[in-house]
């Protein structure tokens, strides 16, 4: 057997030798040439950050915006009631049932247009969050996705129609057609507005709903269906309380768009204060005595005038309830994936 001797091995080692330098100098030589390609000019670099210091800025504006909007509208409000509560007493505000400020020896109880409000939202999230969800719940897990794509914007296209429509619609013809089961409803009244108005927030249930439900991660499902649900079951015992917090949040939302609602009330449930829970008698809201108070029913700086300014605080203060309520529901039920 035999044996390999240094000089016979001399040839090959400066062979590979010189392939290792002659490699490592072109690959130096194709660094440094990528490098001289992919200089970034100082210039560039300053500009960029130009760039980014002024979108943060006026991010930052937008967001202050909406602070300083809100800080305003609460000290407008607070201003101008205090000039009410001035002459009116809080106790006969929120403990009396007359409201007629408009009247020559007037009243200022605010519980009929309160009741004409609850009464009202109450028909309109009673029509639309069954539906909302069970149509979310149907777009998110069995329609197929060209039946999705269709509805969908079909939906959203319910929340470009103005309110003014919404409220002829409901006064020349839902009343008509409830008149036709209830004999004795009479023209204006809250039923017919309050049907509408559910209408009106379904899209907003459907769409938040559906977005939610379509966040819940697959492999939950799948792991229902790995434990033998059905379809259905996975649906309403899996994705529907896994998306319980933007379910939550979509019709928090919807009922502060009721309880805001103006023009359909105005048109088709009267403009009568009345203290009463009956939705077949007609009834007005606090947006809609607003309204007819700008209208130029009252004196500007009479107690008239001032009392929209509390009418519009207690609305103010009914949608912080809501909004309050929503956000500790979401805190409560809230799931990260």
């Amino acid at each position: 057997m035999g044996v390999f001797r240094g000089p016979h091995l001399l040839p090959f080692c400066v062979v590979k030798l010189t392939h290792l330098v002659s490699g490592f100098m072109s690959d130096k030589q194709a660094g440094q040439g990528a490098n001289d390609r992919l200089h970034i000019s100082p210039h560039f670099l300053r500009r960029r950050e130009i760039t980014n210091e002024v979108a943060r800025y006026v991010l930052m504006a937008a967001a202050a915006v909406s602070v300083f909007v809100t800080i305003g509208i609460v000290y407008i409000l607070l201003s101008e009631s205090l000039v009410f509560f001035e002459t009116v007493s809080v106790w006969e505000f929120v403990s009396t049932t007359s409201w007629t400020p408009l009247f020559a020896e007037p009243t200022f109880g605010i519980w009929p247009l309160l009741s004409g409000t609850l009464v009202v939202s109450g028909i309109a999230l009673a029509v639309a969050v069954p539906a909302g969800l069970v149509l979310a719940v149907y777009l998110s897990e069995f329609a197929p996705a060209n039946v999705r794509e269709t509805i969908k914007p079909i939906l959203e296209l319910l929340e470009g129609v103005p309110t003014v429509v919404y409220g002829f619609f409901a006064l020349l013809l839902v009343t008509p057609l409830l008149q036709i089961i209830f004999p004795q409803l009479p023209g204006f009244n809250m039923l017919a507005p309050g049907l509408v108005i559910g209408i009106m927030i379904l899209p907003y249930i459907t769409s938040l709903s559906e977005d939610a439900m379509r966040a819940v991660p697959n492999g939950m499902r799948e792991g229902a269906y790995a434990l033998g649900y059905s379809k259905y079951h996975t649906a309403v015992r899996v994705v529907v309380p896994a998306a319980i917090s933007g379910i939550t949040a979509a019709c928090i939302l919807a009922m502060s768009r009721a309880v805001g609602e103006t023009m359909v009330v105005a048109i088709a449930a009267g403009q009568m204060p009345n203290f009463t829970f009956n939705p077949m008698e007609g009834a007005a809201t606090i947006t809609t005595f607003i309204v007819q108070v700008t209208l130029g029913d009252a004196r500007h700086g009479s107690i008239a005038y001032q009392s929209i300014f509390a009418a519009g605080l207690v609305l103010f203060l009914l949608t912080l309830l809501f909004n309050l309520i929503g956000f500790f529901l979401r805190r409560r039920f809230r799931q990260a994936y």
